[in-house]
């Protein structure tokens, strides 16, 4: 049996965080002592170094406390899971040292091998371990998302591109995306209420590029163009779910006025230059 002190000070966590650990359920004192001390037995602290494992790839206490208490819960998998998701993790942090030691001398390293997507890769297989029910509901069966986990891998350099492109980092696109699953379902819930007011949304939104492209001879920058601009932006940020879109969504929205079919498909809807003006008043609007 060991202390609460004697705990603290071999795994180096503080004596108010296992205290908090009792309070919330997560790690429960073998006993207590007459004198109300916390005292913790060997099962215990192996359901310590549990816990540890999982903080460690980023699980968040309640995670952590729904995996311990699953009926089935094998310690033994758990262990080879753990180590093989820290072995992703310390490849993909010896490869960054290594691009950032080719980087420190001065080479020119445009690869984003580097920037690998093994986590998030990793989050879609969790979240298909756990959550068999919401995929089979809104994918249709796992072999579909199996597919498209594979597109992912299959198209893992282009992916990267795009979520660097979006969100400035691999670790920041994760997240984002890591986010959206833990709370599918009441994101999916959310997007069902959007659709009842889909065709009022869109309307609105067609409205507000009507007002901005109605005079194309007016100044983009002008207070009038950036209102409506506003009214855009503000539009779009209510209707997205409350989903992260990162901080350079608008700036991939900004090029995308750029692409030929986009280009053809916005001067055909809303008259010939329509894209040019569209893309310069939001770069106005972002950029100053």
């Amino acid at each position: 049996m060991k202390t609460i002190s004697q705990v603290a000070e071999l795994t180096g966590i503080s004596t108010r965080t296992l205290q908090y650990y009792d309070e919330i359920g997560l790690l429960k004192p073998s006993e207590l002592t007459s004198s109300g001390y916390r005292l913790y037995n060997d099962e215990v602290l192996q359901k310590l170094q549990q816990i540890l494992f999982f903080k460690e790839l980023d699980f968040k206490l309640k995670e952590i406390n729904e995996i311990l208490q699953e009926p089935d819960f094998d310690k033994v998998e758990a262990f080879k899971r753990q180590k093989k998701l820290l072995c992703l993790k310390r490849d993909r942090i010896d490869n960054l040292i290594k691009l950032l030691d080719r980087l420190e001398k001065g080479e020119q390293c445009m690869s984003f091998k580097e920037f690998d997507l093994s986590e998030y890769i990793e989050a879609l297989e969790q979240f298909k371990n756990q959550k068999e029910n919401d995929v089979i509901k809104h994918w249709g069966s796992i072999e579909n998302f199996n597919q498209l986990i594979q597109k992912i891998k299959d198209d893992e350099s282009n992916v990267a591109k795009l979520a660097m492109k979006q969100f400035g980092s691999i670790e920041k696109y994760t997240e984002a995306m890591k986010y959206n699953l833990e709370h599918f379902s009441d994101l999916m819930e959310r997007s069902k209420e959007l659709a009842k007011n889909k065709d009022k949304i869109l309307q609105k939104s067609n409205d507000l590029y009507m007002k901005l492209i109605s005079d194309l001879t007016k100044d983009t920058a002008s207070k009038e163009i950036q209102d409506t601009v506003r009214e855009i932006v503000k539009l779009s940020s209510e209707n997205n779910l409350g989903i992260d879109m990162g901080d350079g969504f608008w700036d991939m929205v900004i090029e995308s006025y750029s692409h030929d079919t986009i280009r053809e498909i916005t001067d055909k809807k809303y008259g010939a230059g329509a894209s040019d003006y569209i893309m310069k008043a939001l770069q106005y609007y972002f950029h100053n």
